[in-house]
């Protein structure tokens, strides 16, 4: 029965993971984010005026053009 609410009632630690993977992900320009939102009008980059969710006109617009970034600078690590 816990398990089920926690599924349901999501916890702060778990709202703040989200938005920080949103975050990293506009960052490195990422996913979704390497496109700018044509709901919006943000740049490539910026996460969407939207809370906690990304248009999906920009959403479609990454799947008929996907660009490959490669992996996030901070988990590859310096290789010089």
């Amino acid at each position: 029965m816990i398990a089920l609410l926690s599924a349901v009632i999501p916890s702060p630690a778990a709202d703040a993971a989200h938005d920080a993977a949103h975050e990293t992900a506009a960052r490195f320009r990422h996913g979704v984010y390497s496109v700018p939102c044509s709901t919006c009008h943000v740049p490539a980059g910026a996460l969407c005026l939207a809370r906690r969710s990304v248009h999906a006109a920009r959403r479609e617009l990454h799947r008929q053009n996907p660009k490959t970034t490669g992996l996030v600078p901070l988990l590859v690590g310096r290789s010089r």
